[in-house]
């Protein structure tokens, strides 16, 4: 079904908000953090000359230095934007002021196959502000304009910020040497799983067998996946994700390239300048490394809209074409989780394999937008999981954090569960 002149639009819209999100960084995070330089001249002189004494204005300055490489990086990402077909006005060129201080390219679009309209969550699970991360569609009401309002320029809230500076920390837990320890302990056992279902095959065959890993992120799980020499796809749906995504994998070509500061957005729990300070180089590894004649994309899109559609379609079969899916971090982002395991049953050819980690930190809990939730304990889910066609095996637990602050004197640890499920009807 094709999409409608209005949903376009919207998407136009939504896309042309967080293209404004990225350019307005610097000046939302220098505000923020010029607000600390302004609070020391209310307090008593006596008190702001014990703190200077000790380095903290000094502080709040090299804040700002990180703050501008930043924003100099993320300046390159969406620095073509029509890669992702949309035209963008004029008006989304012009700066922003600040208020104080003066390859293959892997990336498809999705969405040209989905059914219906896409609706914006965030695959996030990190706990700056420990909350759930959901919007309305495509930013809800404040991101409609038509006319004489799209000449007026997006100011992202608050909770766009946020999905940005989640950003920066994917990149450290995807492409960075600080990152590894939270890859070994989510993505080496779903690949060791993998590489177990598939031990029978050599591994020159192994490029015959489709992998398919929803709620891609950043792509590095997808990207190892393919380093193996399976046929490896990858879904997101963000544009944060996708932006940063496009740009790791099609446009940077030399290892340690960027340094980034994904801390320094928050002064709360820091024990030391360096853990908030600290640069983080980006990439750990080289994006194009991947062997010749590898098989491996990323789909932008709605991942029930995608791969749940009911109607065939020539170009991108779904139903029993997958050897194995891939979920990390992923299933509890669903709406109506009955529906995510139905799909996943579906496109899995008779005999694949899915392989799930994650908590369940229910996207859509509590939502103010009047979507759907259905909220499941972990033994409710296996239990559908089973009643749907999988026999689940290789069941564990493991501890893990995400997108952690590894300096941090604060951190969240999850108890992931950890399973291998067969579909067997």
């Amino acid at each position: 079904m094709p999409f409608t002149q209005a949903e376009i639009e919207e998407e136009r819209v939504h896309f042309a908000n967080v293209i404004a999100t990225f350019q307005q960084y610097a000046p939302y995070a220098l505000n923020a953090n010029n607000r600390r330089r302004k609070d020391i001249y209310i307090i008593p002189i006596e008190d702001r000359e014990l703190l200077e004494s000790i380095g903290y204005k000094d502080r709040i300055s090299a804040t700002d230095q990180a703050i501008m490489a930043n924003a100099e990086f993320l300046n390159q990402l969406i620095a073509n934007p029509e890669i992702f077909g949309h035209d963008m006005d004029e008006e989304e060129d012009q700066e922003p002021e600040v208020d104080g201080e003066k390859s293959p390219e892997h990336v498809e679009d999705g969405r040209q196959r989905s059914h219906g309209h896409s609706h914006s969550h965030t695959h996030d699970h990190g706990h700056g502000s420990h909350t759930h991360s959901h919007d309305t569609p495509h930013g809800g009401p404040m991101s409609k304009s038509t006319g004489r309002d799209r000449k007026r320029r997006y100011k992202p809230t608050e909770h766009d910020m946020d999905k940005l500076r989640s950003t920066l920390k994917q990149l450290v837990r995807d492409w960075s040497v600080e990152g590894k320890a939270e890859r070994d302990a989510c993505y080496e056992p779903m690949k060791e799983a993998l590489l177990q279902h598939f031990s029978d095959i050599p591994e020159q065959e192994r490029g015959n067998f489709r992998v398919l890993v929803p709620g891609a992120g950043l792509g590095r799980l997808a990207w190892d996946v393919a380093k193996l020499g399976f046929a490896c796809q990858g879904n997101e749906f963000s544009h944060y994700m996708l932006l940063a995504s496009f740009y790791m994998l099609n446009r940077t070509h030399e290892i340690e390239k960027h340094t980034i500061y994904p801390y320094v957005h928050s002064f709360s729990n820091i024990a030391t300048n360096e853990g908030l300070l600290r640069g983080i180089r980006i990439p750990d590894v080289l994006p194009s490394s991947l062997p010749p004649n590898s098989d491996f994309s990323l789909v932008a899109g709605d991942f029930e809209e995608i791969y749940g559609s009911e109607e065939a379609d020539d170009s991108e079969p779904q139903a029993g074409q997958w050897d194995a899916v891939l979920t990390c971090f992923f299933i509890d982002t669903s709406k109506n989780i009955v529906n995510y395991l139905r799909i996943i049953h579906r496109i899995l050819a008779p005999g694949g394999v899915w392989i799930n980690l994650g908590p369940l930190l229910w996207h859509w809990e509590n939502n103010t937008s009047n979507d759907p939730s259905v909220e499941l304990t972990l033994e409710e889910v296996k239990a559908l999981a089973r009643k749907i066609g999988f026999e689940i095996s290789n069941e564990r637990t493991i501890d893990t954090t995400y997108t952690n602050n590894a300096q941090s004197m604060l951190g969240y640890v999850y108890h992931a569960a950890f399973w291998t499920a067969t579909k067997v009807v």
